[in-house]
């Protein structure tokens, strides 16, 4: 995930014992026990972001897992009607989760995707995919998207997310979805 992540440490006075991370959009959140030295908190914060990047780069999926992810969700979703050509991570979309080219049937996805939860991956993919069935963002479109169980609850993620990145999201839900593409 290209760079070192920033850091938030959060101490906490109930907290005894035990370390914990997380990944909170951009940044890593350490949580440590109150009473640790600076020296500790140095140490447990290195180990735990270390673990968090570590974790994260085992979870991201090549472009063939990609592409594969999205003929399993075509065919548990879209009907196996929309047959992508490839599938693939690119680097250069900072305002769009994902991209289709229906021309050549080529899905693009943004690696700001990357470490999202896979609900959220995968409705991108479906959400791109059924611009191979339906090029607009119309009722019909819609249709096909709302096929997937997570659709609204990753749309909702999403926009979460964008809000707290501080990425002005669309005025309106419609324009919200074309972010997308």
């Amino acid at each position: 995930m290209g760079g070192r992540a920033d850091v938030e440490v959060r101490r906490s006075k109930r907290r005894r014992r035990t370390v914990s991370a997380y990944r909170d959009g951009e940044r890593i959140v350490v949580l440590i026990p109150a009473s640790m030295s600076r020296k500790e908190e140095a140490e447990w914060v290195e180990t735990m972001v270390e673990r968090v990047e570590r974790s994260e780069r085992q979870a991201i999926p090549s472009d063939e897992q990609l592409w594969e992810r999205a003929m399993w969700l075509n065919d548990s979703y879209l009907g196996g009607l929309a047959m992508p050509s490839t599938v693939r991570w690119v680097s250069n979309q900072k305002q769009r989760w994902g991209s289709c080219t229906p021309a050549d049937r080529t899905i693009r996805l943004s690696e700001r995707l990357q470490g999202m939860p896979p609900w959220v991956v995968d409705y991108v993919i479906v959400h791109e995919l059924a611009h191979l069935l339906e090029p607009g963002h119309d009722a019909a479109f819609w249709g096909w998207v709302d096929h997937y169980p997570h659709a609204e609850r990753a749309k909702g993620y999403l926009l979460g997310w964008s809000a707290a990145s501080r990425i002005e999201p669309p005025p309106s839900e419609e324009m919200a979805s074309e972010e997308m593409d």
